[in-house]
């Protein structure tokens, strides 16, 4: 896994990906910091609320080539008959971006310092939305890992995760144009089962766990409508809210310690690097 990373960082610090990155990052940092501090606001969590979705175009730009360009140019055969096994390969491949997103993140640490010099800074929640901040990137980073593992095109794959991250940033509206309706939300699940079942599908290549999967979710949805359709009345607006990943990062910011987002960064992280590792097994039994 060592090897791995090293070669990861190695040849995002001999790309011009890597140091794109990190310039942008720490270029809007910049104009928003010099904006709040000209205007006197001394809460240095303003400007990492506001560089947020800049980060959404910044992501899909970093994570794209991890596994994609080996998917095409057929390298990953290379490093899947590698005496490693998966989970190190992915958690190598994703250490190395998480430590190029941490180069611009310990210079934005200096930015309450210099408010200081201006002003009374509180250190503690400074820091605390800080290490949100950071963790919102590495989860959208594991999001953006996850999709350039399921393609062999870098454009597809930074597409795919600029459209989930720019969804999950703009969920809270979503959320208020969808009917609470417990029909509307039937519908929902019903179309969410039978793609979770072709996920499975395309994962797996299990036609019996798919068809299990797939009628037994949709009996049990027939079920609670027909028998309780209030369970479903305003449900989906609570369930989509999960995906709402700033939310949580607005909570890091405004409250001292919210542990209950730092286990939901930790969770969404997890399962995308699982999800990933369970698409490149199914590229190594091909």
């Amino acid at each position: 896994m060592l090897a791995i990373y090293k070669k990861e960082v190695r040849s995002y610090l001999t790309s011009m990906i890597g140091y794109v990155f990190i310039a942008f990052a720490l270029l809007f940092t910049g104009i928003y910091f010099s904006a709040y501090l000209s205007m006197g606001y001394a809460y240095f969590s303003y400007t990492l609320q506001s560089i947020t979705m800049f980060f959404i175009v910044l992501i899909p730009i970093l994570t794209m080539r991890v596994i994609a360009e080996e998917n095409k140019q057929k390298t990953d055969q290379l490093i899947l008959t590698a005496p490693v096994s998966v989970g190190q390969v992915v958690l190598g491949k994703y250490l190395a971006l998480v430590t190029m997103l941490a180069i611009p993140v310990i210079v934005m640490c200096f930015y309450p310092l210099i408010l200081a010099q201006y002003g009374t800074v509180d250190f503690g929640p400074t820091y605390v939305s800080v290490l949100g901040f950071f963790l919102l990137q590495c989860a959208q980073i594991a999001i953006g890992v996850f999709f350039s593992s399921v393609t062999e095109s870098q454009i597809i794959a930074a597409v795919m995760t600029f459209g989930a991250l720019f969804i999950s940033y703009m969920m809270s509206a979503i959320v208020t144009l969808i009917p609470s309706s417990a029909l509307t939300a039937f519908c929902v699940y019903a179309v969410v089962i039978l793609l979770i079942a072709y996920l499975i599908y395309t994962l797996l290549k299990n036609v019996v766990l798919t068809c299990v999967f797939g009628v037994i979710g949709e009996a049990v949805l027939i079920g609670i409508y027909v028998l309780q359709s209030s369970l479903l009345e305003g449900s989906l607006a609570n369930v989509l809210g999960i995906f709402n990943l700033t939310s949580h990062f607005s909570s890091l910011s405004q409250d001292l310690l919210d542990f209950n987002s730092i286990v939901y960064f930790l969770a969404v992280i997890i399962f995308f690097l699982y999800l990933t590792m369970q698409s490149i097994q199914k590229r190594r039994w091909s």
